[in-house]
């Protein structure tokens, strides 16, 4: 694959003080509406496994990560979420000391110390050097360096945040947390030029153009527009209320839609871990933009699996926003106008499907 463009490497641009930290779009994280988001979203042999490290058993989790083998974004999803859970860094402790030579062990016992370090119940030098010890012994797994990138996004300098994404990137050229990750961050740089002129679409769309016809890297750009709103919305140049910001109108918004959306009716990759993610950042631009149709099509995918962002955009009670535009979608969407003629259309708004929320 190509380098991506120059201007990864070419200065320090300052973070914008003021934008809303979004480190990361997962979290099981109740909302006064009585909803709630599963960061396992579909996988149902992780959330298995998240349930016996509750009960203190560590063999499902073992097995889970043993049979993940290197399909590094299912890894990466896995550990993340497994790490995420109050008591995973003791647990992993107790693995290392059964298991002392376990690079599951010690990677799962990093990122642990990653979530507890954004948390604030952790110290980050710590955190950072146990995904170091981490990469050290397994040097193709780009899972260390993902919770060196979760650390660096929300705490170090643009510099560092580069640096660990390029390493990642080496190790796995299509990794889709780390993009995400790594556009949440450039998305806070200061606009130059014209609205639709900015660092983090240029990048997001190269960074699609450059990717495999088939991989969900194609959604990037339409996840950068969105973290362009968190940010713009954060620090009032943009509406609280998204649909009523326009962000979505210009003609390079328009097109960048068109695109994601077609590719999403072409290959729908459900097989990926995160690809609930795409969905929701779809749905949530076509409901932004007034495609009620499109986005009709969409919540009927996603049904239970909505992930907090970016609904929470820019300070909003997530379950809330995406209950309400899933609500306004399903309620008159189908019939609207579609952004292009499938044969696919009649069994994307047919049936809601066996996971639709109620």
């Amino acid at each position: 694959m190509p380098p991506l463009p120059p201007l990864l490497g070419a200065r320090r641009a300052p973070t914008d003080p003021s934008g809303d930290s979004a480190p990361d779009d997962s979290g099981a994280l109740p909302s006064a509406a009585g909803g709630a988001f599963d960061d396992a979203l579909d996988d149902a042999e992780l959330r298995a496994a998240r349930a016996a490290l509750a009960q203190g058993r560590r063999q499902a989790a073992r097995s889970l990560l043993l049979h993940t083998g290197d399909d590094w974004d299912r890894r990466g999803h896995r550990i993340t979420v497994l790490a995420g859970e109050p008591y995973a860094a003791a647990w992993a402790r107790d693995w290392l000391l059964a298991e002392p030579g376990s690079a599951d062990a010690t990677t799962l016992h990093a990122l642990a110390l990653v979530q507890r370090a954004l948390r604030g119940k952790e110290d980050a030098d710590r955190a950072r050097e146990a995904c170091r010890t981490a990469a050290a012994r397994t040097p193709a797994d780009p899972t260390p360096w993902l919770g060196l990138l979760l650390l660096a996004r929300t705490l170090d300098p643009e510099p560092e945040v580069l640096r660990t994404f390029a390493e990642l990137r080496e190790r796995h050229p299509e990794h889709h947390h780390g993009h995400h990750l790594l556009v949440a961050r450039l998305a806070e740089r200061p606009r130059t030029g014209r609205s639709e002129s900015h660092e983090v679409y240029d990048l997001a769309e190269r960074a699609a153009a450059e990717a495999p016809a088939d991989s969900p890297l194609a959604v990037l750009p339409v996840v950068a527009y969105a973290e362009r709103y968190r940010v713009l919305a954060a620090t009032g140049l943009a509406p609280a209320d998204p649909t009523a910001s326009g962000h979505w109108s210009g003609p390079r918004a328009r097109r960048i839609l068109r695109a994601a959306f077609d590719w999403w009716l072409e290959w729908e990759p459900d097989e990926h871990p995160r690809h609930y993610a795409d969905l929701n950042h779809l749905a949530f631009a076509m409901s932004c933009a007034g495609r009620p149709a499109e986005a009709a099509a969409l919540f009927r995918r996603i049904g239970r699996h909505a992930t907090k962002a970016p609904w929470s955009y820019p300070h909003r009670d997530a379950w809330q926003a995406f209950h309400t535009a899933r609500s306004r979608a399903l309620g008159g969407g189908a019939r609207g106008k579609s952004l292009r003629n499938s044969d696919r259309w009649p069994d994307l708004l047919a049936s809601p499907g066996p996971e639709v929320l109620e």
